[in-house]
């Protein structure tokens, strides 16, 4: 694929020239450079600046559609290529969901490395509604998500299973409990994700499933992160609902407590998220490969 492009689809994802330059490991002027060439060549105006702020013009949006379309047959014929000569290479562009990004994908990213060298291998992450906003906007190839909900234009496959767990810090109040009921849900102060985290999804379906209702909930406060939820719990007397995969090191160093709902249990799938059509190439790789971890 021309280098042209591949610049210009790294600035209208990252609407930054500066992020673009990291991104491509080139300099920020390089960058310029290549856009200039670029509208040069189209006899057009691709990106609008506004101070230090850019946007796509129109002109910007079609290119970037048709960008969109070359880079997916290149990496598609990438992988024809790599299947004629028994070897794979080509940029397979992965979102994942905050809780596994954070704690699961990192190992298996280096395991599929290890196996696939030259696939160049892009990480992007957020909660799952971005990731599946990032996938419907074809930014990237493939979402690893954790929410309930799914999308009409995706297919969906479970790769591996969850628990939510509610969690206190040791010094809390409520650490010397054994186990909290479900009538005592309401009245308990929570720290829980934030909206649109695929998190605070399955819990709110899981509470609707007894009768309770999110909204209702004493909610001391919404966090981004679940780093931040557990930092927040060491400090503050309330209880968090998190990944028991995320709490490894604290309950090996004694700082959070596993406080189990009597009668409830939070399970969701983690699950992997493709446009809908054949699943080819580079996705289809790194598909089947979770699927046989």
């Amino acid at each position: 694929m021309d280098f042209r492009y591949k610049v210009f689809l790294s600035v209208a994802n990252n609407l930054s020239f500066s992020k673009a330059a990291e991104e491509l490991y080139i300099s920020q002027p390089a960058v310029s450079k290549q856009i200039k060439e670029l509208e040069k060549t189209h006899d057009t105006t691709l990106f609008l600046r506004k101070g230090n702020r850019i946007s796509l013009t129109t002109a910007g949006r079609l290119v970037y559609t048709y960008a969109q379309k070359a880079s997916k047959l290149h990496s598609e014929l990438e992988y024809e290529l790599g299947c004629l000569k028994n070897s794979h290479k080509g940029t397979l562009r992965i979102g994942a969901s905050s809780s596994i990004s954070q704690y699961l994908i990192p190992s298996i990213l280096a395991n599929f490395h290890s196996h696939y060298p030259e696939i160049d291998l892009k990480l992007f992450n957020g909660n799952s509604f971005a990731m599946e906003q990032m996938l419907n906007e074809g930014q990237i190839d493939i979402a690893l998500v954790e929410n309930y909900s799914s999308k009409a234009d995706f297919n969906y496959s479970k790769f591996i299973e969850d628990e939510i767990v509610a969690i206190v810090g040791t010094q809390s109040s409520f650490a010397k409990n054994k186990y909290l009921k479900i009538s005592d849900i309401k009245n308990v102060p929570f720290v829980l994700r934030e909206r649109g985290s695929g998190t605070l999804q399955v819990i709110e379906k899981t509470f609707n499933n007894v009768g309770i209702d999110i909204e209702h909930l004493n909610i001391v406060i919404h966090l981004g992160t679940t780093e931040a939820i557990k930092n927040f719990l060491t400090q503050y007397d309330a209880v968090g609902l998190v990944s028991i995969r995320s709490i490894d090191k604290e309950l090996q160093l004694n700082t959070i407590k596993i406080l189990p709902i009597k009668g409830m249990q939070i399970l969701r799938n983690f699950r992997i998220a493709v446009p809908k059509g054949a699943s080819v190439g580079l996705t289809y790789i790194f598909t089947q490969f979770i699927h046989n971890l």
